[in-house]
């Protein structure tokens, strides 16, 4: 009687709870490294409507943990201060500025933004001879004046990038005016996309604010204050781009039209958050941003 072996199939892609922990990293490390494009993921064939990771992906990491995870490193002002050899003060005027770009967020025990740097990024600024005269000595009058004004950068700057973030994991045409949407406020989009089918389309694939607490929490608000576009100059431009998104998914694949979607009655964006600045100026007269 011959016998017969039977061999189970690796299969081909693996979530990324397992592919994190086969790379020796943190579920942080990792969600960052993925979005960063440093570790390649692909749509979950299965229908499950996440991503997940091709084990080529895997084997070519494989061993590369320690420079992945230092790669992805993120320090908050103090740390950042001390990698670029600077009083902590000189760092948060630098950040006002828009010279560097925070990676990430979150919300410390007092209500305040905490905003979090790349390692390497910093580490490449502070090396880079043209920018020291950023670094030492007096701020320049034009930029003191900035900041003076009230200049902060910090949180426009996340957006671009998060968005830039999400733009390399959307599927495809209608995905990627999701995600433009994603931080408008909801009156915006519906001065932009007058049909109401397309409208619904889109608003249906706007991504969520990077989660920071329970749904309604404080917290979350504040997520979804962050993730709104707040100046009018960035206003315009991302409702330039979310019209030019839908007008490439429409040339490639038109919203199918039936009976009129409902559009039902929900307080915008920009409501939400100016009550959330109203709440934090009666808590707290002077909300600091580090």
């Amino acid at each position: 009687m011959s016998g017969t072996t039977l061999v189970q199939n690796r299969p081909n892609t693996c979530a990324p709870s397992r592919a994190a922990r086969e790379l020796g990293l943190r579920r942080g490390e990792f969600d960052l490294a993925v979005h960063l494009g440093r570790i390649r993921t692909v749509p979950d064939e299965g229908g499950g409507g996440g991503r997940r990771v091709p084990r080529t992906e895997i084997d070519r990491l494989r061993g590369r943990s320690e420079s992945l995870s230092e790669s992805v490193r993120v320090v908050g002002t103090t740390e950042a201060a001390g990698l670029m050899g600077i009083p902590s003060g000189r760092f948060t005027r630098v950040a006002k500025l828009g010279l560097v770009t925070p990676v990430r967020w979150y919300p410390n025990r007092y209500r305040a933004v905490v905003w979090l740097y790349l390692a390497e990024e910093l580490r490449r600024f502070a090396a880079d001879e043209t920018n020291t005269w950023l670094l030492t000595g007096r701020t320049p009058a034009e930029l003191s004046d900035r900041l003076r004004a009230g200049a902060d950068q910090r949180a426009r700057n996340w957006r671009g990038r998060h968005c830039g973030f999400l733009l390399r994991q959307a599927d495809g045409p209608w995905e990627r005016a999701g995600v433009v949407a994603g931080f408008l406020d909801p009156g915006e989009i519906d001065e932009v996309l007058t049909d109401p089918h397309e409208r619904a389309r889109v608003t249906a694939l706007r991504p969520a604010p990077p989660a920071h607490g329970a749904p309604g929490s404080l917290a979350a608000r504040l997520a979804e204050e962050l993730m709104t576009a707040a100046d009018p100059d960035e206003i315009d431009w991302f409702r330039h781009d979310l019209a030019r998104e839908v007008a490439q998914a429409r040339a490639h694949r038109p919203v199918p039209r039936t009976t009129a979607p409902s559009q039902p009655a929900a307080p915008g964006r920009a409501a939400l958050a100016r009550g959330l600045r109203g709440w934090l100026l009666r808590r707290n007269p002077k909300p600091a941003a580090h």
